[in-house]
């Protein structure tokens, strides 16, 4: 058995994608390197509890716990939790009170139960109330822009936002990229040079690092369960 991800994209500037899941009888999974932070909420025997997690630099193992759901908020890249430093949360997370009678709270907030469908007005909420807040530079310099500041500068904008330098975002991403064309059937050396890899031994230590298994694993699907991964 797997976990089936549900996932979709979103219009919100704050959010780069909602997604959920239930596990069944998987108790282990690869969660694979991400630069973005998660806000997430899942229900563990009857009571349902609320985290975020902050970007993580390598794939590594992650246990599954049997018959919980969980729903996801992907945040766009440049957009953070105000009140914790970037820093505490590279590669770890914060779990707050658990929520109570449909409602959470989040550093002193209280807000309604993120839900699949009404991603989009709590990341309105939490950004009116400042539990979250967003670094435009970030995103604009990610679609290309190129602003009239330092190099310095903007490595300075991408850390405090992200906690991560734009070299080890586009790391990230390109691997992601990699690891979705190759499982959807596009030839391994193709894959490489349309992404700018040295050469295929150049893809697999990114692979092997960011995604936790081998191009061919990933070919032949005996990668086992990863985390959500989908077409950017």
């Amino acid at each position: 058995m797997t976990i089936e991800f549900d996932d979709r994209p979103s219009e919100s500037p704050l959010i780069d994608r909602v997604w959920r899941c239930r596990s069944d009888a998987v108790d282990q999974m690869t969660s694979i390197a991400t630069a973005h932070w998660t806000l997430v909420v899942w229900r563990d025997r009857g009571d349902w509890r609320v985290a975020v997690q902050g970007p993580e630099t390598a794939a590594a193992a992650a246990p599954v716990p049997p018959e919980t759901e969980f729903v996801g908020i992907r945040l766009a890249l440049g957009t953070a939790i105000e009140q914790i430093p970037t820093e505490r949360l590279v590669d770890a997370g914060a779990e707050f009170a658990p929520a109570s009678r449909g409602s959470m709270r989040i550093l002193g907030n209280t807000l309604p139960l993120l839900t699949f469908d009404d991603a989009e007005a709590l990341a309105e909420r939490l950004l009116r109330d400042g539990v979250i807040v967003r670094d435009t530079m970030v995103s604009d310099v990610l679609r290309g822009w190129s602003p009239d500041v330092t190099t310095r500068t903007i490595r300075r904008h991408f850390v405090s936002a992200t906690g991560l330098t734009p070299g080890s975002i586009r790391q990230i991403e390109r691997a992601r990229e990699a690891a979705m064309l190759i499982r959807t059937g596009a030839p391994i050396a193709d894959v490489a040079n349309d992404l700018g890899y040295y050469d295929q031994p150049h893809l697999s230590r990114s692979l092997n690092r960011f995604i936790g298994h081998t191009a061919m694993e990933l070919r032949n699907g005996t990668s086992g369960q990863l985390s959500v991964l989908y077409k950017t």
